[in-house]
């Protein structure tokens, strides 16, 4: 495949590994659409991840189960990669495929649809939990180091260690051992979602050897900004939290609705002049689509 990495996405490419380099601890939110998207960018955030669960569920399908099509959800991230100026990084589940090259082509085709980073799972899958040998695994770690740094763009690369969801004695040590070899096979950055516990987060810091990513909502008490940051976490992403939270939202409105017929969930809504306005701020739908 061909392809010449536009020089804004570049910059962007750069801008986002950057924040990795640094010591400070930053938030990336991650959008479910165009309209999340462009909410996290006005609001000041510095870059945007996706999320494929919010994905999925605003389709009306499960998440875990790769519902939605590799090319589907490609496309709905393309559609956050246009609406907004900010680096953005794909939630590239575990690669649609289990072979390397799989993996390779995924990390190829989310740079073309204006992605700078992703993450891979080392889950199969089929479902059950179970990981890829690790052997394999790291192998599709470097070929999607191989397929970004072909096409010249410093792509941040997150590897997920997914042994917490699985049937491992030792999920922890078995989450070091592959993050540490996942880091010397070209990722940027590593994550092990499932970790909640402040002492196995700082003793995660502690035992691998580059940049951490935490997703909030792993606990039922949300751990602060300031808290992951003195355990040394250096990036927290919010996972699917955000589009849970604006399920629960909805659910509860309608919910009011037919229990006891009151309408309090305009309160503090915004009106349709001001929702209007921030859209048109940002382009039309028409815009975003071209």
């Amino acid at each position: 495949m061909t392809f010449d990495v536009p020089p804004e996405q570049t910059a962007k490419a750069e801008t986002f590994r950057k924040l990795h380099q640094e010591t400070r601890t930053f938030v990336m939110p991650c959008a479910w659409d165009a309209s999340s998207a462009i909410t996290f960018e006005e609001l000041g955030f510095e870059s945007i991840g996706t999320t494929s669960g919010g994905v999925n569920w605003a389709k009306r399908r499960r998440d875990y189960v790769y519902a939605v099509s590799h090319d589907l959800m490609l496309d709905e991230y393309s559609l956050i990669t246009r609406a907004t100026s900010l680096p953005v990084s794909g939630d590239l589940e575990n690669g649609y495929g289990d072979d390397p090259t799989d993996v390779a082509e995924t990390i190829k085709q989310s740079i073309v649809f204006g992605m700078v980073g992703g993450s891979i799972e080392d889950q199969v899958m089929s479902g059950d939990g179970r990981l890829y040998d690790t052997s394999l695994a790291v192998e599709r770690i470097a070929a999607a180091r191989e397929a970004a740094d072909r096409l010249g763009i410093a792509y941040t690369l997150t590897a997920r260690c997914e042994s917490f969801s699985s049937s491992y004695d030792d999920p922890f040590s078995e989450a070091i051992e592959r993050l540490n070899l996942y880091r010397s096979a070209g990722a940027d950055c590593l994550f092990a979602p499932g970790i909640s516990d402040r002492n196995t987060l700082k003793k995660l810091v502690e035992e691998v050897d580059g940049p951490i990513s935490f997703g909030m909502g792993a606990s039922e008490q949300p751990l602060s900004i300031s808290t992951l940051s003195e355990l040394g976490i250096r990036r927290i992403s919010t996972g699917g939290g955000l589009p849970r939270a604006a399920f629960s939202f909805v659910h509860g409105a309608a919910a009011e609705i037919l229990a006891s017929g009151t309408f309090d969930y305009l309160d503090g809504a915004i009106s349709d002049a001001d929702i209007n306005d921030y859209f048109q701020r940002h382009g039309s739908p028409r815009d975003i689509l071209k």
